[in-house]
């Protein structure tokens, strides 16, 4: 089995504490979140979104699935 292969289901262990792969994958989802948050403000997009907290928790959503998918990719 590749490294590769098993990096998304590797348990990592910080201070002897394990930490579930999950929490590994939401912080790995914070960049581009925050990178799509930035572009989209800089742009003005935000003055046609109704409810902003609303759509910058469907966006990380979809960050969040994203990531989970590019690694579901990898096995």
């Amino acid at each position: 089995m590749s490294l590769i292969g098993s990096l998304p289901f590797h348990t990592p262990e910080v201070l002897g504490f394990y930490l579930p792969p999950a929490l590994v994958w939401a912080t790995a989802a914070l960049l581009p979140f925050w990178g799509a948050r930035w572009s989209l403000d800089r742009v003005g997009f935000y003055r046609f979104v109704w409810h902003r907290a609303l759509f910058d928790t469907a966006l990380y959503v979809i960050a969040f699935g994203a990531i989970i998918f590019g690694l579901s990719m990898f096995k």
